[in-house]
């Protein structure tokens, strides 16, 4: 799975970075040393939560997740096998889908170098989901024109459904549906969107579990509540500074009624995507610990559990500066709020 360094920005959102020298260049990535106590924590975690990150191709989680410092076109080839063996990251993103489709072919090379019960979140392709083209230059021609393949089922059946399907069989987790940022007038208002989410759903092929996020609070309506659970998608909750608070979400969103939890954690509350990659660089320590979204989040997952209901977060290192350590640590709060929830339940009444 070759790619080039513009794909592989694309994938990751991190700069390209030279190969590491001598041995190290060559030699494979494997996981890092794992101590008792996280494997501990692996085993107690609920076993329908799937905690992760937005990629795995970081060289500054050397030491967390890598055995070795390597390079991000290196991990990008190997670094999912070694990802995948640390015992509380159950799940990944993938990105670069939102790009652009990817072949069925590539989505089962992701799918064999992974256990049986890891699970991906893929990002459908942005052209799903976007009315009008932004003026970004990777849009060339098509910068600033209406999208007629926006909500078209048909064109995300053949592109996006069924590569998804074919190529990760059951190890398929959530299929995201992100809606960036973007005028709601020109997505006909928020009735018309609702409308059109609606009959968007109804048309695609059943079975995967489907997912919407938003980027403007002004669509989380009653509308799209009921049409989401009409259709039985989960909608996304998204820790991003534009969004209402996690526990609002979930109950604007009636994200307990769907049939996953299903949330994103991406940036705090007072940094932009931009800012926060330039403080958090190399992504190698928690530089802002948000202890109260850790805790929120700890908690709905829980709350999913108690339902019957999977739970999937996927984390960016934009959230608090290292992904895979906030993924341990909100590891570490599920299982000690489950532990105080059974020993309060223990004592009689």
């Amino acid at each position: 799975m070759s790619r080039g360094p513009s794909q592989l920005d694309l994938f990751t959102g991190a700069p390209v970075e030279a190969p590491a020298r001598g041995r190290k260049a060559t030699q494979p990535v494997g996981p890092a040393p794992v101590p008792e106590s996280l494997s501990a924590l692996g085993q107690q975690l609920p076993t329908g939560t799937f905690l992760g990150t937005s990629s795995w191709t970081f060289p500054g989680w050397s030491g967390i997740l890598w055995d070795h410092e390597a390079s991000a076109s290196q991990l990008a080839r190997e670094g999912l096998a070694a990802y995948a063996k640390h015992p509380v990251l159950r799940t990944v993103g993938i990105d670069r889908t939102f790009y652009a489709p990817v072949p069925a072919s590539t989505f089962a090379e992701y799918a064999e170098q992974v256990p049986e019960g890891f699970r991906f979140l893929v990002k459908a392709h942005d052209a799903c989901t976007m009315a009008r083209y932004p003026l970004h230059e990777r849009y060339g021609v098509h910068r600033g024109q209406a999208n007629d393949r926006f909500l078209h089922a048909a064109y995300a059946a053949e592109a996006v459904v069924a590569p998804f399907v074919e190529g990760l069989g059951d190890k398929a987790g959530p299929l995201v549906f992100q809606f960036p940022p973007q005028d709601p007038q020109v997505l006909g208002g928020p009735a018309r969107f609702v409308e059109r989410l609606h009959a968007f759903f109804a048309a695609l092929p059943k079975g995967p579990l489907y997912a919407v996020e938003v980027r403007n609070q002004e669509l989380l309506t009653e509308g799209f509540a009921q049409a989401l659970a009409d259709v039985g998608v989960s909608p996304v909750l998204a820790v991003w500074r534009d969004m209402p608070p996690v526990a609002q979400q979930a109950k604007r969103t009636r994200a307990f009624e769907a049939r996953a939890l299903v949330v994103r954690w991406m940036l705090p509350p007072n940094l932009g995507y931009e800012e926060a990659r330039a403080r958090y660089a190399p992504f190698d320590k928690l530089v802002d610990e948000d202890v109260p979204t850790r805790d929120v989040l700890a908690r709905v997952c829980l709350a999913a559990e108690r339902r019957g209901k999977p739970a999937f977060v996927t984390i960016n290192n934009k959230a608090e500066g290292s992904a895979p350590l906030s993924a341990i640590r909100l590891a570490e709060r599920i299982v000690a709020r489950k532990t105080e929830a059974g020993g309060q339940q223990s004592v009689p009444s």
